[in-house]
């Protein structure tokens, strides 16, 4: 299986292209309007699905975004059908993705603002990986530290004040901490 840093520029754009061709037969059998943009970002491929009216497109997004979440699942798969390979698609409707990640970017930093003020280590609600990877990219720019504690789905993100080198040993797979 090739590696997502070894895929090619062609080979993300031909992934991005199947999932558009997916999307755009969804589409039609939904009767929605909506227009799709394609490209490559971060080294991953992502389709997003536009309208200049957004009546019929916020059905897509769904509440908290499962809709959008099963519409990506469907399109790695299709992509997988096609391929052979595992997808790291990202899709995206109207925006949503964006403006999910600055709430998030937003609580992230309240809760650095807490733990500064406290010193003490603050809890986040359960999230999906994707929301807590953004939470822990945020807390590694930030300075402080951050581990997922639970189980799915009601996995949730604390976060710390720096450590201390004797905490090493308790680190997980997800936990993400920058030094100075």
């Amino acid at each position: 299986m090739v590696q997502d840093e070894e895929r090619s520029v062609e080979q993300l754009d031909r992934e991005a292209d199947i999932a558009a061709d997916y999307l755009e037969g969804l589409l039609d059998i939904a009767d929605y309007e909506g227009d799709i943009e394609m490209g490559v970002r971060n080294g991953r491929p992502m389709v997003q699905i536009v309208a200049d009216d957004d009546t019929d497109i916020k059905h897509l997004i769904g509440r908290n975004g499962e809709v959008v979440d099963a519409l990506q699942q469907l399109c790695r798969l299709a992509v997988q059908q096609e391929t052979g390979e595992r997808s790291h698609l990202i899709v995206d409707v109207d925006g949503f993705l964006k403006r999910k990640r600055q709430i998030l970017r937003d609580m992230a930093l309240d809760a650095i603002d807490d733990v500064r003020e406290t010193g003490e280590p603050v809890d986040l609600k359960p999230m999906n990986s994707f929301e807590r990877k953004i939470i822990h990219d945020v807390v590694r720019d930030e300075g402080l530290r951050s581990r997922s504690h639970g189980e799915e789905p009601k996995r949730y993100v604390t976060i710390y004040l720096k450590y201390n080198d004797a905490d090493d040993d308790e680190l997980e797979d997800d936990e993400y901490i920058v030094e100075d």
